[in-house]
């Protein structure tokens, strides 16, 4: 009984990991123009080609995570993904006042979310 449930809040771990991603991904294709400026701004080259390639990684990685496949190499992929987008535009040691605050917040936010992706892949090992 006790392994059943454990195996059931796994699922839904990966279910709500890999949707947050999947979602994430699907909402970046309805918003391209401000989110292609914002990594402009950033200086980072091939801005459109980054933002799609990214989308489709966090769509196709949340699928697998959430349908249990390749959970674990899904997970360390979206790790990378994610400290690469904190990095690129999250960088609030160049920011002041409540842009600062709010980046620190979504940078604690996403040390969070790899927690958790690492924890989903820990399980799948």
């Amino acid at each position: 009984m006790q392994d059943d449930l454990a195996f059931l809040i796994l699922i839904l771990g990966r279910l709500l990991l890999g949707g947050f991603f999947l979602a994430a991904g699907i909402h970046h294709f309805f918003v391209i123009v401000p989110i292609t400026d914002a990594i402009e701004a950033r200086g980072i080259p091939f801005a459109k080609w980054v933002l799609l390639s990214g989308s489709v990684f966090q769509i196709a990685a949340g699928l697998l995570m959430m349908l249990g496949l390749f959970v674990a190499a899904a997970a360390f992929g979206l790790i990378v993904f994610t400290l690469a987008a904190s990095v690129m535009l999250l960088n609030f040691w160049d920011m002041e006042g409540t842009a600062r605050d709010s980046a620190i917040s979504s940078w604690k936010s996403n040390m969070a979310i790899i927690g958790g992706l690492l924890t989903a892949a820990a399980a799948a090992m």
